[in-house]
């Protein structure tokens, strides 16, 4: 067996959705890691990236680096946005290596730490994972950010991990585990906390974005949320139980106070409408509160059952180049 087989391969998966100015300078700060870092030189890698339906040059970009690179870079291209957890989750599936990086294209998972993820990786940790200690959001989101972790952490049964992306290095193993869950919501935040093999967890400080606008906003950040809320936890629907046992309980106490008064001082108090109006206003509230809640389960369960395919790919470059190759030279 050659010195080249032999060499362990690490993929690194990239998801991209409008990132034309970012993924050739993605592609060339991998390769300058894994040609300049004493620790890489010895390994084998590839670059998967997987495009999201992007609207500009992006997948332009991908093509030429498909080309110029045929041994270490391959693309995905799906035929519409399948959203920011489906999309790498099936790409991290596509890959072949001894071990898989998930990393962001924006260079907000710097590339500098693949050589310390490796290291550890090497020791025997089957998961190397990277966990913010600073981030660049503004305060008050990233008050949020922290609010929301402690929250979650505090009501699931299942361990969560506080400023975890994603963003990590995962050996083959727990990747066989990812293709055997065959869940068509995945969300391996909490998958890696619940199922994943002993891990090390690498603090670092989250840069900004290298080039390009975020496609994240409200909505995106709060379906990541639910999906997490509603995926390890219980807490909503015992709310929701709790909150309409005292609620009942509340009115039924006020309703016996003003029926004693009313019967003590029947001429000299007047109930009037206001009372009831305002009861019944924020009994309706609250009833609406939690049939939005409840709904969110029932939305996550609905997906489930559907199981509809985590993505369905366009396009892929550059999967089947050993073989294009053995019939060019045969030609």
């Amino acid at each position: 067996m050659s010195e080249q087989q032999k060499r362990k391969k690490i993929s690194i998966v990239i998801p991209c959705y409008n990132e034309q100015e970012n993924v050739r300078l993605m592609a060339e700060a991998v390769a300058k890691q894994f040609s300049e870092h004493p620790e890489l030189k010895r390994l084998d890698y590839e670059l998967l990236f997987i495009d999201n339906d992007s609207a500009d040059q992006t997948r332009e970009e991908l093509r030429k680096l498909c080309r110029e690179d045929r041994k270490h870079i391959k693309a995905i291209f799906n035929a519409k946005n399948f959203g920011q957890f489906n999309s790498p989750y099936y790409a991290m599936l596509q890959t072949d290596g001894d071990a898989t990086m998930l990393m962001a294209a924006d260079f907000q998972d710097p590339p500098e730490l693949i050589a310390e993820y490796v290291k550890y990786w090497q020791e025997g940790y089957k998961i190397v994972i990277g966990v913010k200690k600073h981030s660049t959001d503004g305060k008050f989101v990233y008050a949020l950010r922290c609010l929301y972790y402690k929250l979650i952490k505090k009501f699931s049964q299942v361990e969560q991990i506080e400023h975890f992306t994603g963003f990590g290095l995962y050996d083959k193993a727990f990747i066989d585990v990812l293709r055997e869950l065959d869940d068509p919501t995945p969300f391996l935040r909490g998958i890696v906390a619940e199922l994943g093999f002993r891990r090390k967890e690498v603090p670092y400080d989250q840069p900004r974005r290298r080039a390009g606008k975020t496609s994240n906003n409200f909505y995106t950040l709060y379906d990541a949320a639910m999906l997490g809320f509603t995926s390890y936890t219980k807490i909503g629907l015992r709310m929701a139980t709790f909150a309409g046992a005292i609620c009942s309980a509340a009115c039924l106490i006020i309703a016996l106070v003003y029926l004693v008064m009313k019967l003590i001082w029947w001429d000299r108090f007047p109930a009037g409408m206001a009372p009831l109006l305002i009861g019944m206003l924020f009994l309706g509230s609250v009833q609406i509160f939690f049939i939005g809640l409840v709904g969110e389960y029932i939305l996550s369960i609905n997906q489930r059952v559907m199981h509809r395919p985590l993505v369905v790919e366009e396009e892929r470059l550059n999967f089947d180049e050993p073989e294009k190759d053995e019939k060019e030279q045969r030609a």
